[in-house]
């Protein structure tokens, strides 16, 4: 049964009260658009999704349409994206072509068209559990220097890389101060990738070196003003768990089930975080059959979700190979409370 208050419901399963499992999705353009042909749209509003999720604006939307911004896009940062009307696009070359910051600067978080429409939405959404994405980190620096260059530079180049994620940080507690001034919500997420499906990108060591100083910071600003917190990071990220849980992380996501053993995680960590994905997205989203995802969903539910600490959603945003029956299949057995 569905709790009478969203907001409620979240915050319950976060502090491991055992209820009915909540359910989050995130839709790539084509999903969203299958998805919103069956059940209506906001398709947000249209499945009763508990969990509702915004960011200050960018000039490069995270789905930026070819038809509207040609074949690249360029955003804040400066760095230049490719666009196609199924995912995201990929950046295009580094934006900082040496291990260096000197003639380069951060964009202003402040502009005002990045809040713009972030009142009204707090609070149309009022009733429901508001995260906020307020930035990427590590996942930052890397589409501005290049994933190869930035781990180059881990090694040679330790200082520009402390330099480089500071301002980061600074662009994102910047960030953080005007929403929390202005608007009332649940929430913050922070979106950065620190894994691989075999193991980490860098180190455990390195991570605690480069990347958990800054993580302190941004978690620290958010626990002041009683903002819980939301962490993805694709791939397995073990070793850096117990470091997240130090922090005082609340929502990890999105648990790739390819990556990590998610069984595993629920019985090591399940008292100390709440998980949000789970559901395998390489294989039986794709090829199953409704019926296995609809087993898979309520397998989650029964496991994950014992003792609370659990919110049910695959384990990337939904991407256009998803069969549509496989996508229903889904989402109706997640709404089976």
């Amino acid at each position: 049964m569905r709790p009478p208050n969203d907001r409620k419901w979240i915050e319950a399963v976060i502090n491991h009260r055992e209820m009915a499992v909540p359910y989050n999705f995130m839709f790539s353009p084509v999903s969203l658009q299958i998805a919103e042909q069956r059940y209506g749209s906001p398709i947000a509003d249209a499945i009763n999704l508990p969990i509702r999720m915004t960011s200050p604006k960018s000039i490069k939307p995270l789905y930026a349409d070819p038809s509207i911004f040609g074949p690249e896009a360029i955003d804040e940062y400066g760095v230049k994206w490719s666009t196609n009307k199924i995912d995201r696009g990929a950046p295009i070359g580094p934006v900082l072509k040496e291990p260096s910051l000197a003639g380069y600067r951060f964009p202003d978080p402040g502009l005002p068209y990045r809040f713009e429409d972030i009142g009204l939405w707090c609070e149309k959404q009022k009733e429901h559990y508001r995260i906020i994405w307020v930035g990427d980190l590590w996942e930052r620096a890397t589409f501005m220097r290049g994933m190869e260059n930035l781990l180059i530079d881990t090694v040679y180049n330790p200082e520009f890389v402390i330099e480089l994620l500071s301002g980061i940080t600074d662009y994102i507690l910047q960030t953080m101060e005007i929403l929390f001034e202005r608007f009332e919500f649940e929430a913050i997420a922070l979106s950065d990738d620190y894994g691989t499906q075999k193991g980490m990108l860098i180190s455990p060591d390195a991570w605690r070196k480069f990347i958990k100083p800054f993580l302190w910071k941004i978690y620290s600003y958010a626990q002041k003003n009683n903002k819980k917190i939301f962490q993805h990071s694709c791939g397995n990220i073990i070793p850096v768990i117990p470091d997240l849980i130090e922090l005082g992380l609340d929502i990890l996501h999105p648990i790739q089930p390819e990556a990590m053993d998610i069984f595993y995680l629920k019985k090591e960590f399940g008292m100390d975080l709440c998980f949000c994905g789970g559901i395998r997205t390489q294989d039986l989203l794709v090829s199953g059959t409704p019926q296995q995802v609809r087993d898979e969903v309520k397998k989650l539910k029964d496991i994950m979700g014992k003792n609370g600490g659990y919110i049910l959603e695959p384990g990337i945003t939904i991407q256009s190979d998803v069969p549509a029956e496989n996508l229903f299949a889904m989402i109706d057995e997640a709404m089976n409370l």
